[in-house]
């Protein structure tokens, strides 16, 4: 028998100027993460604040009313759309009396889940000690009533009995690990002989895994989920007269844990070591640009800024728009603007090439290989005038 999904709240906060809609989205997002990590939201709360409170991130007058709804509904999780410090945890876990997670715990219970090879599971259980390392204090208490759940997958239901120095040897001996496989990674790369690289990124679920089997006639696994995609795939692709190599990666999202961003280093290197990204982008999606943001924010961080990228926008098999009416002298919106509209939008301001496609329905694909093709074999003739790539 299957056992019944955990129970969750969400809970965020909305700073002074933030639009509430904005934090809606916000939440939109925990409730995906809290379905892919396999729990049941049932309510959201959200309060207007200042600034967080530094014992308990929201107020008490919010909390009591929390309290009783968890009491009430019988709640198993609190999940908050922050990353919470070991004493805020403490404190919401002795009031709330139920189990508190952060968007960092969420993601990292994700990550653990959907860890397949030897690197990936090595990579997320080091940033699960990494992160779990500054909370050991309160986990005594924290984790004394708890027999397992949603956050507590790897290295979290052990650490009743441990302290921290076994924490700092084990995550020692992770990096050491990581290191050695880091470097079979790497000479694995190197023997790639001189194919241009392409390298899909995007945000978490835009359909890189679905536009990967269509360009590489491959399996890659695609699910409607957060995070389907952790191991980075490589296929040899043929266009016209040119192969190249295409890897599809882990997705971005929006406040990615630092401790992920470092043990991932090296799948992301994948990325740093592209010749040609695409950025895949779901058009469908209501905070599509904020996603575009985030995902330029941390090619920053991974100093893969001023590669050369196609914008490829995903899913206008399920954008939709709402008409304007006649006599409506409002300025238009986002929602108001047809597909067309925003194609041409994107095509004037964008940097580089643009494309949108479905690669769901194949709309649009022989104009996105075009783009590829005509992008590699730039990139591929710059580096080597003289070499015949016909194969």
């Amino acid at each position: 028998m299957e056992e019944e999904p955990e129970k969750a709240i969400l809970i965020a906060v909305r700073y002074p100027g933030q639009p509430a809609r904005e934090v809606e989205d916000y939440l939109d997002e925990l409730a995906f993460l809290a379905e892919t990590a396999g729990c049941l939201p049932v309510k959201r709360f959200m309060q207007k604040v200042e600034k967080v409170n530094p014992r308990t991130f929201i107020g008490k007058g919010k909390l009591e009313e929390i309290r009783d709804f968890i009491n009430r509904e019988g709640i198993d999780l609190a999940i908050f759309d922050e990353e919470l410090s070991p004493a805020q945890i403490r404190n919401l876990d002795n009031f709330l009396h139920c189990r508190i997670l952060d968007r960092t715990d969420l993601i990292l219970d994700i990550f653990a889940r959907r860890a397949r090879t030897a690197q990936a599971r090595v990579q997320v259980e080091l940033a699960q000690y990494q992160h779990l390392l500054p909370r050991l204090a309160g986990m005594w208490t924290h984790l004394e009533r708890q027999k397992g759940g949603i956050g507590l997958r790897g290295p979290g239901e052990r650490e009743i009995e441990t302290d921290r120095r076994i924490v700092r040897e084990r995550i020692t001996r992770l990096k050491k690990e990581l290191t050695r496989i880091d470097q079979r990674m790497t000479i694995q790369r190197k023997n790639r002989g001189k194919l241009v690289r392409v390298s899909l990124i995007g945000y978490t679920n835009v359909g890189k895994s679905t536009l990967m089997n269509v360009l590489s006639k491959s399996n890659v696994k695609e699910e409607d989920k957060l995070f389907a995609t952790l191991d980075t795939t490589v296929r040899q692709v043929v266009i016209h007269n040119l192969r190249f190599l295409l890897s599809d990666t882990v997705g971005f999202i929006r406040k990615l844990p630092h401790q992920l961003v470092e043990a991932f280093r090296s799948t992301l290197d994948e990325v740093r070591e592209a010749d040609l990204l695409l950025h895949i982008v779901d058009i469908s999606h209501p905070a599509f640009e904020d996603q575009i943001r985030v995902v330029n924010q941390t090619l920053e961080e991974l100093g893969a800024s001023s590669k050369p990228r196609i914008l490829v926008f995903n899913k206008t098999d399920l954008y939709r728009h709402v008409p304007r009416e006649k006599d409506d002298l409002t300025t238009p919106t986002k929602i108001n603007l047809t597909l067309q509209d925003l194609e041409e939008t994107w095509m004037a301001r964008a940097r580089e090439p643009v494309v949108f496609i479905s690669a769901a329905k194949k709309w649009n694909i022989d104009k996105l290989r075009e783009l590829i093709y005509r992008e590699a074999v730039s990139i591929h003739t710059s580096r080597y005038p003289y070499d015949d790539f016909l194969y």
